[in-house]
């Protein structure tokens, strides 16, 4: 099964960002946030612009980073079946150098740095327990600067949701 969602991007500048987007360009992204491969001839009905009106805020956000639209495969249908959330601890003078250096690793979806126990979370997918203990032990562990990590393996998903924001369901 392949979903498509839409992201709103560049997290850091996100107050700049709301300023420059108003109700039409918000709704826009509402109705995406259900449907990414919407028609822009459905979205302008919907929002009541015309279908280049439409065109051209999509463009315009996409090109101005506030969003994109990407399909996303559930990971056990490629075979990846091993999945979970790793608390790592850092050298605190390391912290960007290490973030930095674990992004690079493909096995991992999100990393996020966090207050707390941990200095970083990341989501990661792995084909198997096997590939995760790889993945922990020979890559993961051995990064210079990581200090700790504590693993939390997913057993079960009961949600998973890109609706955020202004994820209202479509009116009619």
């Amino acid at each position: 099964m392949t979903f498509f969602v839409i992201f709103l991007t560049n997290v850091a500048f996100c107050a700049i960002i709301l300023l420059m987007v108003d109700e039409i360009d918000r709704e826009i992204i509402r109705l995406l946030q259900y449907d990414g491969r919407m028609p822009f001839t459905e979205i302008a009905e919907k929002v009541g612009i015309s279908e280049s009106s439409a065109r051209r805020r999509f463009n315009q956000m996409t090109s101005d980073g506030v969003l994109q639209i990407v399909g996303i495969a559930d990971p056990q249908d490629l075979g990846w079946n091993e999945a979970g959330m790793i608390g790592i601890s850092v050298q605190p003078d390391r912290i960007n150098e290490v973030a930095k250096e674990i992004a690079q690793l493909p096995e991992v979806s999100y990393l996020f740095q966090v207050a707390g126990e941990f200095d970083l979370f990341a989501e990661v997918v792995c084909k198997d327990r096997q590939h995760f203990v790889f993945f922990l032990n020979d890559n993961l562990q051995k990064i210079p600067g990581v200090t700790n990590t504590r693993s939390f393996l997913m057993l079960k998903m009961h949600k998973l949701s890109y609706r955020w924001g202004h994820a209202e369901p479509p009116k009619p």
